[in-house]
């Protein structure tokens, strides 16, 4: 029996099986096996030569951004207006069947946009080109999930079971576990927290599932089996998602009014350069960047060529960002700007910058 009919096996006993107190254990014991032939079919379709032309596209830029979808929903028309690059659009399906890339400028940062081939229901299973597809979304910053505004609801259900079946995570946090394997004195587990979905018999089971024996866990929110099998097999990526519904120029406004108001959506119409900006604004804000201009000592700032970090940045990721050898003979630094108290301050390495703060590095 191969790898696919394991899983759908398995994904058939879960739908059969009631699910109550009694069977918990058995479902969180499929779903651990159920976890495991899949990273068995994704790692397996890495050892054949599947990447076929135009997917093994350079990271570049300050961020990836990548385009999912059904086909003909507007990934190519929205790649077009976007950036310079022409992606080819047309009224017929499978218009796009390789990876186009393209790059724009907003706020100073330079943002590579990816437009995939349109996947299929299956995806994740090898069907239509839904592996290459699903590999390069792995890479990205951002999600972009493009919907066609005309369509049921549903297409959204099944992008999101396409990418949540190959470790995709969207919009979610890595659960707040530490998971440390040893070589030796059985498993220790404690939770600072009361679990409704976990004890430590389940805990145990899926453990031995993994032949795993000897391990430290301390589980510190209230997460569910899914939730812990992520954090044994540690290749999950948790990536941020925008749902981006074109075609709204074909909709009812009630119906427009309904998709702009739930959370994490952009609604737009390529074709009638309806809301661009917005969704381009609603990309910065997600790829959580901010702006640090730098300055010489004498010398006024230099405000057109700043720096891009993440939100949240030190003195020292500043450092990396000038130099990968600044931060080694760091002395100290002045910094103006709102993360500051006054103008300047004189601040250590360790001092968290704020967007659009100035800063001069003195070194030793």
């Amino acid at each position: 029996m191969g790898i696919l009919e394991k899983i759908a096996d398995i994904e058939n006993e879960i739908k059969r099986t009631q699910k109550n107190k009694a069977t918990e254990y058995h479902l969180g014991l499929l779903k651990a096996k159920l976890a495991k032939y899949r990273v068995q079919l994704i790692e397996g379709s890495k050892t054949k030569s599947e990447k076929g032309e135009g997917f093994d596209v350079m990271k570049s830029g300050d961020a990836r951004v990548v385009m999912i979808g059904f086909p003909s929903v507007g990934k190519s028309t929205l790649l077009s207006k976007l950036t310079p690059t022409e992606s080819i659009a047309a009224a017929y399906e499978f218009t796009t069947l390789t990876c186009v890339p393209g790059k724009f400028t907003y706020k100073g940062a330079t943002i590579q946009l990816l437009d995939l081939p349109g996947i299929i229901e299956g995806a994740s299973q090898g069907k239509g080109r839904g592996r290459q597809v699903i590999a390069v979304a792995r890479t990205a910053d951002i999600v972009l999930m493009m919907l066609d505004a005309t369509k049921p609801t549903k297409q959204r259900e099944l992008l999101e079971a396409e990418l949540e079946a190959v470790g995709i995570r969207l919009n979610q946090s890595f659960p707040n576990v530490s998971f440390k394997i040893k070589k030796a004195g059985g498993i220790s587990f404690n939770a600072t927290v009361k679990l409704h979905y976990l004890d430590a018999k389940m805990v145990h089971n899926i453990l031995h599932d993994y032949k795993i024996f000897n391990a430290d866990i301390v589980i510190r929110e209230d997460i569910n089996v899914d939730q812990f099998i992520d954090v044994i097999l540690g290749n999950r990526r948790y990536i941020r998602c925008i749902y981006c519904y074109n075609k709204i120029d074909q909709i009812t406004m009630e119906e427009l009014d309904r998709l702009a108001h739930q959370p994490d959506t952009a609604v737009v119409s390529c074709e009638q350069d309806l809301n661009i900006d917005f969704l381009v604004e609603t990309i910065w804000k997600k790829l959580n960047l901010m702006r640090v201009y730098t300055k010489r000592r004498g010398e006024l700032p230099d405000f057109e060529d700043g720096l891009i970090v993440r939100n949240g940045a030190t003195v020292e990721h500043v450092c990396h960002a000038i130099h990968r050898t600044l931060a080694d003979s760091f002395r100290y630094a002045l910094v103006w700007g709102t993360s500051t108290k006054h103008n300047p301050q004189r601040v250590g390495i360790n001092h968290q910058v704020h967007d659009e703060d100035v800063i001069q590095v003195v070194k030793k």
